[in-house]
Parts: structure tokens; sequence; C-alpha cells
């Protein structure tokens, strides 16, 4: 597989439409792929201790909401992942409901090619009912750039999305960065720090009081290769974000051992 046909894959997966994470599956996300012939199965247990506590048009209050969410992601070659997402919602008055699904597919720079960074491309499509978004179908591409130094970790996903119906159709492709900070206290234990915000259109950022940004302290435990588990405790810092919640992720590889195996 050569280059030219590996940056026009890069292309095409750019172009898938998907929807943004809200509350459902919070993450950074690391360029790595999953190895091909393996299967991720991940549960994202996220709990809204302080949300907003009125409807806002048709979309339900998000406080003291649990989203739970199972994303199940396969290999195919050492650098094309599909994921798929079941999401689910819990809250007061509502019960237990499915919220929507969607797919991502993601490609890698393969680690043959030898950049000095880890780079790759997710995209997502799916769609969510009104009841729980503002923005049914959306579109998102989320370029991701990483490095390993030492004991730090860093991430970085200038993700940029679009919604093609609901509140958002108009405003066009808005700006939605998502970066990570860890070091690894021990082998077994990294802490670290995540950012996620939503800053409004690219070409005219929304005034800060209406723009999302949240900061949360968080905890990876390396406890096996075949094992993901993280979590985290985050706090808005504007007045059009949910000022606390908790998530917590815990992963299973299936299949072929991960490489450091």
């Amino acid at each position: 597989m050569g280059k030219t046909t590996l940056i026009f894959i890069f292309g095409l997966v750019a172009l898938i439409p998907a929807f943004a994470q809200d509350n459902y599956e919070i993450q950074v996300y690391g360029s790595e792929t999953v190895d091909p012939g393996a299967t991720m199965v991940e549960l994202h247990s996220n709990y809204t201790f302080e949300g907003s506590k009125t409807k806002e048009g048709s979309v339900v209050p998000t406080n003291h909401a649990l989203h739970e969410t199972v994303e199940i992601t396969h290999g195919w070659t050492p650098w094309f992942e599909t994921g798929f997402y079941i999401f689910t919602s819990a809250g007061a008055g509502n019960g237990w409901e499915w919220v929507g699904d969607h797919i991502r597919p993601r490609v890698r720079v393969p680690e043959k090619w030898h950049w000095p960074v880890g780079v790759s491309l997710s995209s997502e499509f799916g769609w969510v009912r009104p009841k729980y978004a503002g923005d049914t179908w959306t579109l998102e591409i989320r370029p991701i750039i990483d490095k390993k130094i030492g004991k730090t970790y860093l991430s970085f996903n200038p993700t940029v999305d679009r919604s093609f119906a609901g509140v958002s159709e108009k405003q066009g492709f808005e700006f939605s960065p998502n970066f990570k900070y860890s070091y690894d206290v021990v082998p077994q234990v990294s802490l670290g720090v995540e950012y996620y915000g939503e800053l409004g259109p690219i070409n005219n950022f929304d005034p800060i009081a209406e723009q999302e940004q949240q900061i949360m302290p968080a905890i990876d435990l390396n406890v096996s290769p075949k094992w993901e588990l993280n979590f985290g405790l985050g706090v808005g810092v504007t007045r059009s974000t949910d000022h606390m919640l908790f998530k917590f992720i815990l992963g299973r590889r299936f299949g072929k051992p991960a490489k450091s195996d």
C-alpha cells in the first residue's frame, strides 16, 4: 500500500458525516488504531452532577443524567479501523432510553513511515433523537496528533464539525478542540488533564460565555495491554457548559494480542 493511496483514503474518510461527542463519549483520542483482527469493546459511563435544569427547545435537561455508551471497534489493517456506538441515557422522569447510534471509520499514518508524531484521522456518522440533541445529523472531522516523550504524553484533536439538521445547521463548520496531557507517575498510573471545547463557527467564534469549555483532571490505569481504564471529573468554565460531571471508560481488547504483549 503506497503513500498516495493512503492519503487518498484519508481524504475519503474526512468526507463521511458524524455528530459531536456531547456527554456520551468524552475522550481525547490517541493516534493508534486497533490491531488487525482484534476487537475493542468499551463502556463509556458519564454522570452529570450539575447540568442544565430546564428544557432547551425539545432537548431534555442534563442535570443528574446518566449516559451509557457501548463502543465496539474492529481493526481491519495496521492503519484502518471501524467503530460503532450505541448511545443510551437515564434521567429523572425519563427512564432508560436509547439515544442514537453512529459509525466511525479511522485511518492512521503507518508506523513504518517513521513520522516524528502519531497522526490519524477519524470521522463519525450517525443520528441522535431530537429529545437529546438540538442537532440530529452532523459531520465531524477529527484529526489526531499525539506524542510520547519519556513519561509525558500529549494529544491534540483539532476537531471541526457541522450540523446538517437542527439548531446549528446554518452556522457552517465549528471548531471543537480537545487536548490531553498526562504523566506516568508509575508505569501503571498516569495522571493528567483533558480539555474539551466547542468554540463556535470557525470564521467567527461565539462569545466566551456562549462557548462550551471544560477542564477535566483524569487518571489512566495501565494495568494490562488488554485493558483500558480512564476516569475523570470535568468542571465547566463557562455558563453554557455543564458545570460538573464524572466519566469512566472501561475497555477490553479481544482477539489478536496488543503489540506490547
